[in-house]
């Protein structure tokens, strides 16, 4: 019967719910005591995808300087059997972490640390990227009579989102990250920048390279297009003279 309550409620609240804990060894407050309850909450996984929220996040260092900032939408894809799929709530994050000279720490956490995301910048000469990843996410069961679970996974030692100190990366397109067999991480868009923030400000834009080809295939394809009719109409002419020379040699 509880389980087919929590299913309800998983239909009604696709972003996550916040569920009431009902312990019997708390007593009730007293007449000077206002009543309270606390609260869990749970993301809900669901059957099928839709697009991000975009949450901008910022981090700034012991001196106030802001030091870290990223914008994006972050999907979750459980793969249990088929793909489930949770996005992160930007007005649920709790942003935390530390940055130092040369190594800096993003967490995206949300309540009760239901789900996570910590992204781990390294600076090497003029040159900052993301070294490693860590997300988890902790959702309510995907079906009746299933045990709670938590899906987790990193990617370590890659050189992700490589940009120049000062300026900033950006990419429209989907970045898919496989933390673990049973658990993908989709950022889209995405734009970040490390260590070094004029203002709190992004500096130029680095555009990735899915973003590159997006951009100049079209452009190459057409150019080729436009040359192989031009090729075409200039031999035609020269073909066509040639035999009218010849007709008139006759």
């Amino acid at each position: 019967m509880v389980l087919g309550s929590l299913l309800f409620l998983a239909v009604l609240l696709p972003a996550g719910v916040l569920l009431k804990r009902n312990d019997a060894s708390v007593q009730p407050p007293s007449d000077s005591e206002q009543p309270s309850e606390a609260q869990i909450y749970k993301p809900v996984l669901q059957p099928s995808e839709a697009v991000p929220p975009i949450g901008t996040y910022m981090l700034k260092n012991q001196l106030g300087t802001p030091c870290i900032k990223a914008t994006m939408g972050v999907e979750y894809i459980v793969m249990e059997k088929k793909s489930w799929y949770f996005n992160l709530d930007p007005s649920r994050v709790r942003t935390s972490g530390r940055c130092d000279d040369r190594d800096a720490v993003l967490s995206l956490t949300l309540p009760d640390n239901a789900a996570s995301l910590q992204l781990y910048f390294k600076k090497e000469k003029t040159l900052f990227y993301v070294t490693k990843m860590m997300a988890h996410v902790s959702p309510m069961p995907i079906c009746k009579g299933c045990s709670n679970k938590t899906y987790s996974g990193l990617v370590d030692h890659e050189k992700l989102f490589k940009t120049a100190d000062g300026q900033s990366f950006k990419c429209n397109s989907e970045n898919l990250l496989l933390m673990s067999s049973q658990l993908q991480i989709k950022l889209v868009p995405v734009q970040m920048q490390a260590f070094t923030l004029s203002r709190g400000q992004y500096g130029k834009e680095n555009e990735c390279w899915a973003d590159f080809n997006k951009r100049v295939i079209p452009i190459i394809i057409g150019a080729t297009v436009v040359g192989v009719l031009l090729i075409a109409g200039l031999t035609y002419l020269f073909i066509k003279d040639r035999r009218r020379q010849g007709y008139d040699s006759l």
